[in-house]
């Protein structure tokens, strides 16, 4: 807020100009009412002419003159009034120039501190070093490749697929390392192997 009363306050040049004007417009309103009286001057002078009563007109007429000669005064102050104040106007436009100046000179000066020629020239170098590192990929990139190198390339590529391929194989269940139960073998039975049931008597029928 204090910036703002600081930035609106009156100077005294801005007095000077203010005054220089308000006597301006007081001429010019002056200018307005002798250009008033010389009109009525000259009425009074026809008016005489025509009464035949050419003292008066005559006296009428030097009125006008002396009215015409203070006319003539005012229009040179007015324009004394007018080149002053446009002097001054222009000398305070000249003033926020040079200000305008002397800041950008100050800041000028801090930006060639930050670029001083030592680090112009370290920049320079810095670039030029990374154009020529990009020019070298850039030609080993171009190079056409030797059939031993692409022979080269293909067992690498080979390899990479070889570990690929081994990562992705699932993993097998570990054997048991307790021995397994023993499992007794039956012996199958033959056909004819049936065990004979015991005979019983064969009683003899009477007849």
């Amino acid at each position: 807020m204090g910036g703002g009363g600081s930035k609106n306050k009156i100077t005294p040049q801005d007095r000077a100009i203010l005054d220089l004007k308000v006597q301006r417009d007081k001429l010019k309103q002056y200018q307005k009412r002798l250009s008033v009286v010389l009109d009525r001057e000259t009425e009074i002078a026809r008016a005489c002419l025509l009464r035949n009563d050419k003292p008066r007109a005559l006296l009428a007429l030097r009125k006008k003159k002396y009215q015409e000669k203070l006319l003539q005064q005012t229009d040179e102050q007015l324009n004394n009034l007018e080149q002053l104040t446009q002097s001054i106007e222009f000398a305070l436009v000249e003033r926020e120039v040079f200000r305008g100046l002397t800041q950008g000179n100050q800041v000028l000066k801090e930006l060639h501190k930050e670029m001083s020629l030592e680090n112009v020239e370290r920049l320079m170098d810095e670039t030029a070093d990374a154009l020529a590192y990009q020019r070298e990929i850039d030609e080993m990139l171009g190079t056409k490749i030797s059939d031993e190198d692409e022979a080269e390339l293909e067992r690498e590529l080979a390899t990479l697929q070889a570990q690929e391929e081994m990562q992705t194989i699932p993993d097998m269940p570990q054997v048991p390392t307790r021995p397994l139960p023993e499992v007794s073998e039956a012996r199958p039975q033959e056909e004819g192997d049936v065990e004979s049931e015991p005979e019983t008597a064969r009683v003899p029928l009477a007849a």
